[in-house]
């Protein structure tokens, strides 16, 4: 039987706010646990909730970037359970009312095509604390830091058929949160992580399969993984007279599997009902406006200009626009040397590649778009060539220079273009080699174009890799093909 997978994804955004979503505590990553829990987000008696209007203001610019409606009136529910780092017995969420209703983001698969994935909402919600498992000799600790930090949870319509689809979406929510500035999608911190919803259905067949939903995946790779492994289980499972149970799994990434965690809850099992301390939100046109007026540049519109204004190919404008720091940092170096295609080149390549090496952010990185700039235009120019940028880029990265020239100077690798200085190494280079003259000079035509390599290699040695190579090749076809 031919299967089909079916894939939804409930993505859980951290906002970028200093304070938590109904009090005044802070959200800064590190903290010594229980440092940052104040009495709103422990539930205390008497206190009460106050909506962080910036993490409103955040949700909307979502909601407005990815073409949703937004809702004029949202209003907050209590979802009930007990759980040891839940204090108050409820999470504060919007069940029935959220703040964006539906969208939709559009993806750039593998082989270049694209899909358009819809959403069905995104609401505000609160963050749990943590129970921690690892350091207590057969006890739970709670830290409570992250209890009140405000989340935006964006879930999907199961448009999604499969992991690399899945992987894509993910990339592209987290491509458009940072651009917006509202989360900086850090998934090690747990500022972006995902539940991902999977059945598997026979081809053809419209209604849904059971699906198991995989909790807090944390990592593209991971997605990719947890999916693989959870279509392989249900697919197995049913085909050998089983049935699929609608439950909540974990993903392990150690063993690469999935495992039960619990039966799924529904609805009603959490008894929503609205927050009774918290007044339904309410949004004219002119805050919208205000807020749509606030958005940068969106990936997909980034993209788009750099294939239709640069020149760039389509797999190089979707891999530098995918980060807003890859795309202001290569913005930078094109304005700086003028060429589109050698800036896209430089960062994709030799600077990314260190970068990776070094397990560095490109905000962090040791070469300025400035230097990368001039260094791409030393090469354009002629003064260096391919290889003494290299050097040159080393040297920048290693902080041995402030500038290309200054490192260009001072090793010395200005290119030699002097046609008489070429061609006097040339000369040299054609009396040191009787025997490969003479090959050269007995070969047939077609062979020769290999042979000039050996000639180009040892006046590019004499020159200490400074002369100009496409000079050196036309001058030495020319004194050789004169020597037949």
């Amino acid at each position: 039987m031919q299967w089909e997978t079916v894939i939804g994804l409930e993505v859980h955004v951290q906002l970028a706010t200093r304070s938590k979503i109904f009090s005044g505590a802070s959200t800064a990553f590190g903290a010594e646990p229980n440092t940052q829990a104040c009495a709103v987000d422990l539930g205390l008696p008497g206190v009460l909730p106050v909506l962080n209007e910036q993490a409103v203001a955040m949700a909307v610019q979502f909601g407005l970037a990815v073409h949703a409606v937004i809702a004029e009136v949202s209003v907050f529910d209590r979802k009930n359970y007990f759980y040891p780092d839940l204090p108050k017995g409820y999470q504060t969420s919007q069940m029935y009312h959220p703040i964006v209703g539906p969208g939709d983001v559009e993806i750039t698969l593998e082989d270049g095509s694209t899909k358009r994935i819809r959403i069905h909402h995104a609401h505000l919600e609160e963050d749990a604390g943590k129970s921690l498992h690892e350091d207590f000799h057969g006890m739970t600790g709670i830290d409570l830091n992250r209890a009140g930090t405000p989340l935006l949870e964006i879930v999907s319509e199961p448009d999604m058929r499969s992991a690399k689809e899945a992987a894509a979406y993910l990339k592209a929510i987290h491509s458009i949160v940072t651009y917006l500035g509202i989360s900086d999608g850090n998934m090690a911190e747990g500022s972006m992580r995902c539940d991902v919803n999977v059945s598997v259905r026979p081809k053809g067949q419209e209604a849904f399969g059971t699906r198991a939903e995989i909790k807090n995946v944390n990592s593209f790779r991971f997605v990719e993984r947890a999916i693989a492994f959870e279509v392989e289980r249900q697919i197995e499972l049913i085909e050998d007279g089983g049935s699929v149970v609608q439950e909540t799994r974990l993903f392990d990434p150690d063993r690469d599997e999935t495992r039960s965690m619990r039966t799924k809850e529904e609805a009603n099992d959490y008894r929503y009902f609205p927050c009774p301390d918290l007044l339904p939100v309410v949004l004219d046109q002119a805050y919208l406006d205000h807020l749509r007026g606030q958005l940068p540049e969106l990936p997909a519109d980034k993209r788009e200009r750099f294939q239709n204004e640069l020149g760039l190919s389509a797999y190089d404008a979707n891999v530098i626009s995918a980060s807003r720091d890859m795309a202001e940092f290569f913005e930078a170096v094109h304005s700086e040397c003028g060429d589109a295609k050698q800036a896209a080149n430089w960062v994709q390549g030799e600077l990314s590649g260190a970068l990776n090496r070094e397990n560095l952010s490109i905000a962090n990185s040791p070469i300025s778009a400035r230097q990368l700039g001039e260094l791409i235009s030393r090469v354009l120019d002629d003064t260096i060539n391919g290889k003494a940028a290299k050097e040159v880029f080393q040297a920048l990265w290693n902080g041995q220079g402030k500038s290309a020239d200054e490192v260009i100077d001072a090793k010395g690798l200005k290119q030699v273009t002097d046609t008489g200085a070429i061609e006097a190494m040339i000369d040299q280079v054609i009396a040191d080699s009787p025997a490969q003259v003479a090959q050269y000079r007995d070969s047939e035509p077609e062979k020769r174009g290999k042979m000039i390599g050996y000639f180009v290699g040892q006046v590019m040695k004499a020159s200490r890799g400074t002369a100009n190579p496409q000079q050196v090749n036309g001058l030495l076809k020319e004194k050789l093909d004169a020597l037949l």
